[in-house]
């Protein structure tokens, strides 16, 4: 096997099985750092050996297995923690059989241990992407839009409170979860994004491994929680966006836009689901229960994802959607996206105006730039748009999406 063969079966292994490895060693070594160095060890240990060796038949069982012996060399070395040692000489995993009714998955689990309450909110999504969603430090502090330092020590912190507070690795019980829940969608959410739009620059535009996990997992926080809208709306928001995957980007690599997508190549089934989600949040909306977040968010999907055609979509209603979301979740990036339907409905001057007053929040941001610029554009200010299409593809990490920006600077001619 060449050297090259390898590299991608490694990268492949480590966006399919990272989360799998880490959360079958917490569950078996009660640790989260114990079972996160031991996976890094198996996964280093794979770089040196599978290019001579050859990729074994069963990846996830290799790595697993090797993690399991690096966790439990460790565990020896380490001769203050005897109760350790006795569990890692356990040859066999003999955790008790699940109750009934319970869902046994191990990374379910792992979110629910890190999304614990007694974390603070930001560091439960930051600690839960490394964690479950594999992801690395710098994309995770590009989520944030914070620095890697801060983001590495914010996720230091919270493992230690974790083992400090000895926070169970369990599903909690049915009276536990409307407290915990919110976090735990908030991370799918952010996985999700990370899947359908990956930032670092060095990994596939699309992630199909995180957003197929994301849906899988909320999947399951459905079977929990069949009556929460939250939970709903969250997946019908990943299935209509999931929808759209093989259409965003070209066969050369360049990310596709909305409006130039080939929407007989979305996938009809998914939509069908969304809607029909989207529909039975509406009419317990119409019964008197507010929607939140995510149902508004998965309702914007839904007017574009009925449009046969980009001139057929309903602006008006995105733009009072978005005006109710804005509301709940008055945040500069909703405040961006909105300005997006207010170009359509009151034209491109009004929207800028409204981007503008976002400069201070959003000017790290690519997509405040890559917006500014297309606005510009449109109102034929071709030397502004130019710099504001240079400043987002400075910015942008994703292959796509810069291969996509330039064409667009491109078009403004000199």
């Amino acid at each position: 096997m060449s050297a090259i063969d390898a590299r991608e079966a490694i990268t492949r292994a480590h966006h399919e099985e990272w989360a799998r490895v880490v959360a079958t060693l917490t569950r078996r070594f009660g640790d989260l750092d114990i079972a996160e160095e031991a996976a890094a060890e198996a996964f280093a240990t794979a770089v040196q050996r599978w290019p001579a060796d050859g990729v074994p038949p069963n990846p996830g069982a290799w790595l697993t297995t090797t993690a399991g012996r690096k966790a439990i060399d460790r565990i020896r070395r380490e001769n203050k923690r005897d109760d350790k040692h006795k569990e890692a000489l356990l040859v066999y995993d003999d955790d008790p059989p699940e109750r009934a009714g319970a869902i046994a998955d191990d990374r379910l689990r792992l979110i629910f241990t890190c999304c614990h309450p007694a974390l603070a909110m930001e560091s439960r999504l930051a600690l839960t992407l490394r964690m479950v969603g594999g992801l690395t430090v710098p994309e995770i502090a590009r989520a944030f839009l914070v620095a890697e330092t801060a983001m590495g020590q914010r996720i230091t912190r919270a493992k230690a409170k974790i083992k400090a507070a000895r926070i169970p690795y369990r599903v909690p019980a049915a009276e536990d979860l409307p407290g915990r829940v919110s976090g735990v969608l908030a991370v799918l959410y952010l996985v999700f994004n990370e899947g359908y739009l990956a930032t670092g620059p060095g990994t596939d535009p699309v992630r199909h491994d995180l957003t197929a996990e994301a849906i899988r997992l909320t999947r399951l926080i459905r079977a929990l929680m069949p009556d929460d809208g939250e939970v709903a709306g969250l997946l019908a928001l990943m299935l209509l966006t999931e929808a759209r995957r093989t259409a965003r980007v070209s066969a050369g690599g360049e990310l596709v836009a909305l409006d130039e997508q080939d929407r007989g190549a979305w996938d009809a089934a998914l939509i069908a689901e969304g809607h029909r989600l989207v529909r039975e949040r509406l009419a317990a909306a119409a019964a008197g229960v507010a929607p939140c977040r995510y149902q508004i968010l998965a309702a914007i999907n839904a007017v574009h994802t009925s449009a046969r055609d980009i001139r057929d979509t309903d602006w008006s209603q995105v733009l009072a959607l978005y005006d109710q979301l804005i509301r709940l979740d008055p945040s500069p990036i909703i405040a961006l996206n909105r300005a997006v339907a207010v170009a359509e409905l009151d034209g491109p001057q009004v929207a800028l105006a409204a981007v503008d007053r976002l400069e201070d929040e959003l000017a790290g941001y690519h997509a405040y730039h890559a917006t500014r610029a297309d606005l510009l554009r449109r109102l034929g200010r071709g030397h502004e748009s130019r710099a504001a299409y240079d400043k987002a593809i400075e910015l942008a990490g994703n292959t796509a999406e810069t291969a996509y920006l330039k064409r667009r600077r491109g078009q403004l001619g000199q």
